[in-house]
């Protein structure tokens, strides 16, 4: 290493762990309690495809299923703050509709199953997504009083296979940053200790769901923002294969390059929920992937990459999580009798410099993010952050700081047109390399959950999830148990395009053998 780059790291590294230092001093004020108590209603612990089989065949009311998920939103949500906006009357109404239909006998329990597969099961969806009647701003203040007059195509599928809204959760302003807060509904807490971020901007539905306030969920995902909650708050989330489940309908969309990168998919407190939620939400483009075929784990090829290769600006991988990343190695050697080969690639080092150079590759199309917060209006980022300054501002600091830097994002088309061609490259060589018969264990992210506001200190660590957006690849994001601290630990397992029932199975797998998802205040 150079002298000059030794200089830069070692700048770089120093004025991160100061504003760090600065962020948990302030913290230390904080009077937050530290988490929740475990859920005990039985039906709150029961995966998606058992509380809809239980319905279906009239061992349990949905107006009783709905009821129990609403107590426990009524109890948690006033701490973590999740769900945003609910529609509980209405919910109760459809789930006596749905005990009408079955108790009516007008269709046996198959046909019910083949055309209302979540039949009763409550729902949560990101408030990015259009549900009708519900607000729809993506934390943009002067959006605050919009309200959907129609669903997205995904929510409209998950209805139509009869799951049932609660409301819609939280989410970072316009979804571009890896902690939950705005400034319309303010801040979502960690469920297992809420002084910790939820993650972003799927944050609301991860930490909803990690509850136990509700048991599937839709959130999107175009940099890890599907993957990241998931893995703070203790539960599975899953990023398709590009171009599987439709976009439509959420805000913003993307435009240009960027459409390559956005996935919408589901998040389940139950890896048993993913194949199911993800047959619904596919709809006919499910004919791309295999869910229904049957894999044997044990005849996969395994790989393992414990951190990226040494990214000067994303933070070195805890070593709980290493430690944890090596349990689940340890767990398949000696539960299955394969060899999980520990593998380099070398251009993952490179993660955050080609997701950047991906977002911005054609930045002519489409509304910059500079134009999306003014929202049709004018907004002068340098005069947001001075407003910002004296509490003034309608906009999150994280927001103001994107628009400030997008400008730079072009300044070196050399540079951005090698990082796309790294990133063809890239892709290349993992589906190569795994085939359609191979498994990349990978982080989740470099850090436990974060304390509120440290991810400003560390804004590149989602170069773990995002690289993953560039490449298009199925990603399926699985709790290991929680860390010392007793925050949630994660685990990325990733195969390759059209693959995703590997991701699946193992994650299922898991759930099964070694561990799942671990409730607040149960340990």
């Amino acid at each position: 290493m150079s002298v000059l780059r030794r200089l830069v790291v070692l700048a770089l590294r120093t004025s991160s762990r100061l504003l760090l230092a600065v962020i948990r001093l302030l913290s230390v004020f904080s009077r937050q309690p530290p988490g929740l108590r475990a859920p005990r209603d039985p039906l709150l612990l029961t995966p998606a495809s058992v509380l809809a089989e239980k319905i279906r065949r009239g061992e349990v009311k949905s107006s009783v299923v709905v009821q129990s998920f609403i107590s426990r939103i009524r109890e948690v949500n006033p701490v973590v703050n999740g769900l945003v906006r609910d529609r509980f009357d209405e919910a109760l109404r459809e789930a006596e509709a749905v005990d009408n239909l079955v108790s009516s006998g007008t269709h046996d329990e198959e046909t019910l199953k083949e055309n209302y597969p979540l039949l009763g099961v409550p729902l949560t969806v990101k408030e990015a997504f259009a549900l009708e009647g519900m607000p729809h701003t993506s934390g943009l203040f002067s959006r605050r009083s919009l309200r959907s007059e129609h669903d997205a195509a995904v929510v409209s599928r998950l209805k139509r296979a009869g799951a049932i809204p609660l409301g819609v959760t939280n989410c970072s302003e316009l979804c571009m940053w890896y902690e939950s807060s705005n400034n319309i509904y303010g801040r979502s807490r960690n469920p297992y200790n809420l002084q910790h971020i939820v993650g972003g901007s799927s944050g609301g539905e991860g930490c909803i769901i990690g509850a136990g306030g509700s048991v599937i969920g839709v959130g999107s995902d175009i940099g890890g923002s599907i993957r990241m909650p998931a893995y703070f708050n203790g539960i599975y989330g899953h990023k398709p294969t590009i171009g599987i489940v439709p976009n439509e309908g959420q805000f913003p969309d993307a435009h240009g390059c960027r459409t390559e990168l956005l996935c919408t998919g589901p998040m389940c407190r139950y890896a048993v929920d993913l194949p199911l939620v993800l047959k619904v939400m596919a709809g006919k483009n499910v004919e791309k992937l295999s869910l229904d075929t049957e894999v044997s784990v044990r005849s996969l090829k395994f790989f393992s990459m414990e951190n990226d290769g040494g990214c000067l600006f994303v933070s070195p991988v805890d070593k709980e999580l290493v430690q944890a990343q090596r349990r689940v190695v340890q767990h398949l050697e000696a539960d299955l009798g394969v060899s999980v080969q520990p593998i380099n690639i070398h251009h993952l080092r490179y993660s955050l410099q080609i997701w950047s150079a991906s977002m911005s590759a054609d930045g002519t199309k489409g509304q910059s993010f500079t134009e999306l917060l003014a929202n049709g209006g004018s907004m002068w980022p340098s005069v947001e952050l001075l407003k910002w300054m004296f509490g003034l501002s309608k906009h999150t600091l994280p927001a103001i700081g994107l628009a400030l830097t997008e400008k730079f994002a072009n300044l070196n088309p050399k540079g951005n047109a090698k990082m796309i061609q790294t990133a063809k490259n890239l892709k290349e060589e993992i589906n190569t390399l795994l085939g359609d018969d191979g498994i990349l264990l990978y982080p989740s992210h470099p850090k436990i959950a974060p304390k509120h506001n440290e991810p400003i200190a560390m804004p590149f660590n989602f170069a773990y999830t995002g690289i993953f957006n560039v490449l298009g690849l199925p990603v399926t994001q699985c709790p290991l148990g929680l860390s010392e601290a007793g925050l949630p630990l994660g685990i990325q397992i990733i195969s390759s395009q059209h693959n995703d029932h590997l991701t699946l199975a193992l994650a299922q797998y898991l759930e099964k053998s070694l561990v799942g998802w671990t409730p607040p205040g149960s340990v």
